[in-house]
């Protein structure tokens, strides 16, 4: 089920979130506007939310987070962009680690 979380998931938001993959959620996040969507099948299902809810393009980054190990995978086509990235991984160590922080404090610790 994809979730659009604005503050840290609930223990029953974060089951919901592991439905589609069971072990991982794949999420998107805007980085400026600190909103996380989570649950898609897809990393641009959750990119199509965050768009929906007036997130801009350029603010968006894609994410895998496996809750057990809080591994993070910040690789996702919604990552490749000629101007900004230009492979599929978050390449800005500054942008990784402000993606990492929001997924933490949403999603980390339940």
């Amino acid at each position: 089920m994809i979730l659009l979380l604005r503050n840290r998931a609930t223990p029953e938001q974060l089951e919901l979130l592991l439905q589609q993959h069971k072990f991982y959620i794949k999420t998107a996040v805007d980085i400026e506007r600190r909103v996380l969507v989570g649950g898609g099948g897809l990393h641009a299902d959750c990119e199509e939310k965050l768009l929906d809810d007036g997130s801009r393009q350029q603010d968006i980054w894609a994410a895998s987070f496996m809750p057990l190990t809080r591994k993070i995978i910040y690789e996702s086509m919604v990552n490749l962009r000629p101007r900004q990235n230009r492979k599929m991984e978050i390449l800005d160590p500054n942008i990784r680690e402000r993606v990492a922080q929001i997924i933490i404090e949403f999603l980390g610790n339940l």
